[in-house]
């Protein structure tokens, strides 16, 4: 059997062959250990793997390895598997892209497409292919918007001077505050006034919302009314921009408590926690994903103690400096990271287009183009 890690990049073309030939043992026990969650000995990567060296000069690698700190071995076993620092050096030096098969990717377009265009059905159909296709954890959060900007409110009558203030924002947000006019105002007249303020505060943030009526005239009924209506968008906004993120939709823990890794209660009850932990997932989000592209972390880096026997993948997907939201995948250590890799930034990129496409951040036309 041979291992596809892809071509060595520039600083492995200098490398002695010995060295070269330690990236693939390393891969290769790594391999094998995501595989099969046993430790890997010489003689399996002798008798599996044409490396044109014998067991003995194997287990010499083996042993070099671990003096590096990439590989341990436990002490009931000849076997070697990755260490924290294994996995890191694997992910960011030996790891080249596992696109997916066609298939896969017409297959998971087709079920988006599936999908009514409503931004939870979105979400819970993005954890269900990420949770499948990884065969780990996924987790999805909605866009949030960097700024909220308006797009759309309604003026409803409820009763006497009562009326209902129904807000909807680019992000898809919807918020609904009941207030008191000075005089009681009949449906028609507030449909009115509704159509005049969406005209005018059309994609405005909440500071741009005062200077969207300036021009009006100061004394007259409709611009005191507008003013009052404004004041409270700009209010509702604000808060809204203040507020933590929407709900975290999740699938596929059951199969990851299934690992053997998490089949202690303790190991099983961190995962846990952190797939349940909202501050501790933002925390990471806002550490990782400043340069919108795909990022891998594991053990936690060193920087988060809960997560030291958790992998984690998360993609951004959404409109730069409008709209960011977050897809990705949980698992062990143990787990296959190109594929991961590559069905995340696959699903991030579908919900890019149609997160454009539902909310109209973008012209149609100048979505991003289709995924092939």
């Amino acid at each position: 059997m041979t291992l596809d890690l892809g071509p060595l990049d520039a600083s492995d073309a200098a490398l002695d062959p010995v060295s070269a030939r330690r990236q693939r043992v390393l891969g290769i026990v790594i391999q094998e250990y995501t595989k099969n969650a046993q430790p890997v000995g010489s003689h399996t990567i002798a008798n599996s793997y044409e490396l044109g060296v014998s067991a003995a000069t194997i287990r010499n690698d083996l042993a070099a390895l671990e003096r590096d700190g990439l590989l341990t071995h436990p002490h009931t076993s000849a076997g070697r598997i990755p260490t924290d620092a294994g996995y890191r050096f694997f992910v960011h030096r030996l790891l080249t892209d596992q696109e997916l098969s066609t298939t896969e990717r017409t297959q998971i377009r087709g079920e988006f497409n599936q999908v009514q265009r409503e931004l939870g059905q979105l979400l819970r159909t993005s954890t269900a292919v990420l949770a499948r296709t990884s065969q780990n954890a996924a987790l999805a959060i909605p866009p949030r918007a960097v700024e909220s900007r308006f797009k759309h409110l309604e003026l409803v009558e409820i009763h006497d001077t009562k009326v209902l203030l129904v807000l909807v924002l680019q992000e898809g947000a919807v918020k609904q505050q009941i207030f008191d006019l000075d005089a009681a105002m009949g449906q028609d007249e507030l449909s009115r006034l509704s159509n005049e303020l969406n005209a005018k505060l059309h994609d405005a943030t909440a500071d741009q919302v005062d200077a969207r009526l300036d021009g009006l005239p100061p004394d007259g009924s409709d611009a005191l009314l507008m003013q009052q209506v404004a004041l409270l968008v700009r209010d509702v906004m604000q808060r809204h921009d203040h507020q933590a993120g929407g709900e975290i939709y999740r699938d596929g823990l059951t199969q990851v408590l299934e690992a053997p890794e998490f089949v202690e209660s303790a190991s099983m009850r961190k995962i846990v926690r952190v797939f349940e932990h909202r501050s501790l997932l933002d925390q990471i989000i806002g550490d990782y994903l400043v340069d919108g592209d795909v990022h891998v972390v594991i053990a936690g880096d060193g920087r988060y103690d809960d997560l030291a026997d958790i992998s984690l993948v998360i993609g951004s997907y959404g409109v730069s400096e409008r709209a960011v939201g977050v897809v990705g995948v949980m698992g062990p250590l143990r787990m296959a990271y190109g594929r991961n890799i590559s069905v995340v930034r696959f699903v991030a990129g579908l919900m890019s287009d149609m997160v454009q496409d539902i909310y109209g951040y973008l012209p149609h036309d100048a979505a991003s183009k289709e995924r092939n």
